[in-house]
């Protein structure tokens, strides 16, 4: 293993020990807060809650944001210690994101910010692992509006190493079926409501994934019914059945337009509730930087069939991409891990970009 990848590693390790579940990102907020005071221009460290801007966003020089969220899903019952085993590191948060984390920190401190073609600033934030409008990223662009000037954002989710572009928009919407109770020895004296979201389920099942071009790369659109709830016992007829429906759309349609979709398909066969509502992403194949990143790096590209921040970054009209050293396997899982040669790998590609993007 090389020099950069212990050091990376070690990094990493260092940051999945200082737990930080979402709603809980002080302490490593306060971590990175005090490392930046040791790499940047105070007048360059702005915090927010437990979300930080880090770099100057005054610059001449177009600005690439290096991204990241500080949080992670709540810990696994049988998650064991952070460790090093072999080239891999485990901790919760290894793979999602803080192997990222750990890069975006290295590079900071190693390259000669102010000789760069391009200006380098850094955006952590709090909160990414839940709904969309309590992430910590709407709060700092509306204390920092100078963010709209960033020309080009990577956000480091774990991507494999892949530059993942784009990314899909997801709706939550809660579906409620109404009956009337009755003895279930006697179910005529009553009306289903699970029975009632039987044909709903039925064209669920045959609904086949929709593809979306967006110039090379495919979207799939598709809809899922992700939690159910209905009946209080087990010799009633219930009157009440409520499901959780996720739909994931493709880049280019507007989540007005996605929840029009949801109405066409539920009709008037249930009471629909949206419950969280993430807009897509755009896909930025068309941004000179971007096209630069995959002529200086030769990474492959492809398209990000799951949701990200890269999408707030497109409602604001700055471009964004997702590029991490994670693996997307990884994320959410059960001790939890991440390679560490891929982290010495996106730490090499990402200052070969930074160097000589023009």
């Amino acid at each position: 293993m090389s020099d950069l990848a212990t050091r990376l590693a070690q990094s990493t390790l260092a940051l999945c020990r200082i737990a930080s579940p979402i709603g809980e990102e002080r302490a490593l907020a306060d971590h990175v807060e005090r490392w930046a005071h040791t790499h940047f221009p105070q007048r360059e460290v702005f915090r927010l809650g437990h979300s930080l801007v880090l770099g100057s966003l005054q610059d001449s020089r177009p600005t690439v944001a290096l991204v990241g969220h500080l949080d992670t899903v709540p810990a696994h019952p049988n998650d064991r210690e952070p460790r090093i085993e072999g080239e891999r590191v485990f901790g919760l948060g290894s793979s999602d994101m803080k192997g990222g984390l750990a890069v975006m920190m290295a590079l900071a401190e190693d390259l000669p910010r102010a000789e760069l073609p391009v200006n380098l600033v850094v955006v952590l934030y709090e909160r990414e692992e839940g709904p969309y409008l309590e992430s910590g990223l709407g709060p700092l662009f509306d204390t920092r509006p100078e963010l709209k000037r960033v020309r080009f954002g990577i956000a480091m989710e774990p991507t494999d190493g892949v530059v993942q572009v784009g990314c899909v928009g997801s709706l939550h919407v809660t579906l409620r079926f109404k009956g009337r109770s009755a003895h279930s020895a006697r179910p005529w004296q009553g009306e289903n409501a699970i029975h009632k979201a039987g044909p709903l389920l039925a064209k669920l099942l045959a609904l086949p994934r929709r593809e979306v071009m967006y110039g090379e790369f495919a979207f799939y659109e598709v809809m899922n019914i992700t939690k159910a709830s209905g009946g209080r016992a087990r010799n009633v007829i219930p009157e009440a059945f409520e499901l959780n429906l996720n739909y994931r759309f493709a880049p280019g349609k507007t989540v007005v337009q996605a929840q029009e979709d949801v109405r066409e398909l539920v009709g008037d066969v249930a009471e629909v509730e949206f419950t969280d509502l993430a807009p897509s992403g755009r896909v930025c194949a068309d941004n000179p930087l971007f096209q630069q990143l995959m002529k200086l790096t030769g990474l492959p590209a492809a398209s990000k069939q799951a949701w990200t921040d890269v999408a707030r970054f497109s409602e604001l009209g700055v471009d964004a991409v997702n590029f991490g050293p994670g693996e997307t396997a990884q994320a959410h899982q059960a001790n939890e891990s991440a390679p560490i040669p891929a982290l010495a790998v996106a730490y090499e590609k990402l200052a070969t970009f930074l160097k000589q993007a023009r």
